[in-house]
């Protein structure tokens, strides 16, 4: 039986032309500055992002974490949402790591913090009980609130508060590109308020491993050394780069064949008694949905049963599931995924 993968658009595999321009990449030592695979990676980045420069990382946790120590001293605060993949996500690391505490403040529905909020969370400088406050980190789309694209105007307003308070903001935009596609934008024109952001080669673009971190130049010499400290110095790297450029220059458009899969996976699952969609999905490329109580099956149950069907999703929180559409699944993934929840639900009333 083949098997159909929505756990996340983390499980696709690099094309056919990403093998070809990883095996004939042109490397050289990266540590030392000198691969022409990951500068010309780098170089493509920045601009497709509307920054100075750019740092290969082996992830967008790193990305996070290089960042977040760029911009923060030991014992500052950056403030996130309490949905933030920082702070949920990313094994407390800036603290952990860096001595940087987290202040959290609710994500609304739409997966913004209110200004207010951000407001509250300020501390006095003056007051040397409090830490001080130093950065805001916002997250584009936001996973837990359902992949939702933020909006530039929202982002602008975030910077117009971040100015006038001293603070850096970064942006966590693992799938800046999905939300550049929902919102019909350049991925330069959303990331233009912000400090810093990184974002995924490895997820809806498809190429195995890596993200991309841009910023200024300053913050990116410190980035890079900072990279080097948490051991990220990789070498003769450009023969992962060389799918990471492929997927910068083939695979950023076809994402909104993402967005209408996952559209016709929401409308297929809407006509299930038992299923309900929630946080407002699709919105993106994830469709967050609930099962009925009259269900008969435990989470792992559930999970274990659509197993067996050739079908892989995942929770998201209790009674909560989640399924990512992507490159590597295509309509007959959808059609023969539908049939998986109406047979197993079917038989667990």
């Amino acid at each position: 039986m083949k098997t159909y993968d929505f756990r996340s658009d983390t499980t696709t595999r690099p094309t056919e032309r990403m093998r070809q321009a990883m095996a004939n990449a042109e490397v050289g030592d990266d540590v030392y500055g000198e691969d022409p695979t990951v500068i010309l990676l780098e170089r493509k980045a920045a601009e497709m992002v509307g920054k100075d420069a750019g740092l290969f990382v082996t992830s967008g946790t790193m990305g996070n974490l290089v960042a977040v120590l760029a911009h923060c001293a030991r014992g500052e605060e950056a403030i996130m949402g309490t949905q933030g993949h920082t702070f949920l996500h990313e094994a407390s690391g800036i603290s952990v790591l860096g001595g940087v505490a987290m202040h959290t403040v609710p994500n609304q529905p739409d997966g913004t913090i209110a200004l207010a909020d951000l407001e509250g969370a300020l501390r006095n400088p003056r007051d040397y009980h409090q830490p001080i406050s130093r950065l805001v980190i916002l997250e584009n789309t936001q996973n837990d609130c359902g992949g939702v694209p933020i909006s530039l105007e929202y982002t602008k307003s975030v910077e117009a508060f971040a100015r006038q308070h001293g603070l850096f903001l970064h942006l966590d935009g693992a799938r800046l590109f999905n939300a550049a596609v929902a919102l019909g934008l350049p991925a330069s024109e959303l990331a233009s308020p912000v400090d810093s952001v990184t974002f995924c080669l490895s997820k809806g673009l498809c190429a195995p491993v890596g993200s991309v971190l841009c910023g200024n130049q300053d913050f990116i010499r410190k980035a890079r050394r900072l990279r080097k400290l948490l051991g990220g110095g990789m070498r003769q790297a450009g023969v992962i780069a060389a799918a990471g450029i492929v997927g910068l220059e083939e695979m950023v458009e076809r994402l909104a064949e993402d967005h209408q899969l996952a559209a016709r996976l929401a409308r297929g699952l809407s006509e299930i008694e038992q299923v309900h969609l929630s946080k407002n999905s699709p919105q993106t490329n994830m469709v967050f949905f609930k099962i009925d109580s009259s269900v008969k099956l435990s989470t792992k149950e559930f999970l274990q049963a659509m197993r067996q069907e050739g079908v892989l999703l995942m929770d998201s929180g209790p009674g909560e599931y989640r399924m990512v559409t992507h490159h590597d699944v295509d309509e007959q993934a959808v059609d023969v995924s539908l049939s998986a929840f109406r047979k197993v639900l079917s038989r667990k009333c």
